[in-house]
């Protein structure tokens, strides 16, 4: 508007009616709100301790700690500090027909289904790392994250073991049929315990999607992250991330709240555990 009103030489009210542009918006200043610097700087701390966080993901944490901001006074924020927004990636929708599939067999209660898989990694020396993932499919809570070095069928049924006595026992837990799932000694156990078992289709991970959900954020936001130089180390970061997924991290599909949150406004499915109590008296 200047450079008009210098190059023609006409006032600001001739330049402002030529050009279409209100004069009050010509005029205004803008103003910066009190609370704005503690703001940036919260969102910067955020950014810090969670890097692979968009600005919406920042937005509902901030909400969570008490602070009466919205999407996009956050996004501003966000662009003017040059934070990185990451690029929203179309993924394709692939629902498998099979009977174990997520589509016949969806979780509708909590302790309705849980999701078992194993996600792996390695140590800086070269060595594996097992990780054994269950989770919760109607409250998308993470309820176990075992990390070894080679994790067999007794072992998953150990973990399993501890779980119903502390949570309660499912209806079904759905897996693929890996070697350790269909293990004789798991399947008889949870034979015996009358829990039932959804297997997808060979080659169908898609069939499984909630914990191949859930396996994407661990590596994206952990064992991408994270370098371990042993397995105790790998076990610390791993169950202190576990703790932040449940308790602090927000989940869209859950209207923006953590899954403990979710889990704690639920009335849990609890089979009476007496089958179990027999099973481990013999």
């Amino acid at each position: 508007m200047s450079h008009v009103q210098s190059t023609c030489d006409v006032s600001e009210r001739r330049a402002c009616a030529v050009l279409g542009q209100p004069r009050s918006t010509q005029r205004y200043v803008t103003t910066t709100k009190d609370d704005e610097p503690q703001l940036v700087a919260r969102i910067l701390e955020l950014v810090r301790e969670f890097p692979r966080f968009g600005y919406r993901q920042i937005t509902r944490l901030l909400r969570g700690e008490g602070w009466q901001v919205n999407f996009k006074r956050v996004y501003r924020l966000w662009r003017q500090e040059g934070l990185k927004v990451p690029r929203k990636k179309r993924k394709r929708r692939r629902l498998g027909d099979a009977s174990g599939g997520i589509t016949r067999c969806k979780a509708e209660r909590m302790n309705h289904v849980w999701s078992l898989d194993f996600v792996f990694d390695r140590t800086v020396n070269g060595r594996p790392l097992k990780i054994l993932s269950i989770v919760d499919e109607f409250t998308r809570e993470c309820i176990a994250l075992e990390v070894n070095r080679r994790i067999t069928s007794e072992d998953v049924v150990g973990v399993l073991v501890d779980l119903f006595a502390i949570r309660g026992v499912p209806e079904f837990v759905r897996c693929d049929n890996g070697p350790e799932f269909i293990a004789t000694r798991l399947r008889t156990f949870l034979d015996r315990i009358e829990v039932g078992t959804s297997y997808i289709e060979p080659g169908s991970p898609w069939e499984n999607g909630y914990v191949e959900s859930f396996h994407s954020r661990l590596r994206d936001e952990c064992l991408s992250c994270e370098e371990f130089t042993s397995l105790t180390e790998a076990m610390s970061v791993i169950t202190a991330w576990r703790m932040t997924y449940n308790q602090r991290r927000p989940h869209s599909s859950l209207g923006g709240q953590t899954p403990a949150s979710f889990a704690s406004q639920c009335a849990p499915s609890v089979r009476p555990p007496a089958s179990l109590q027999r099973h481990t008296a013999d």
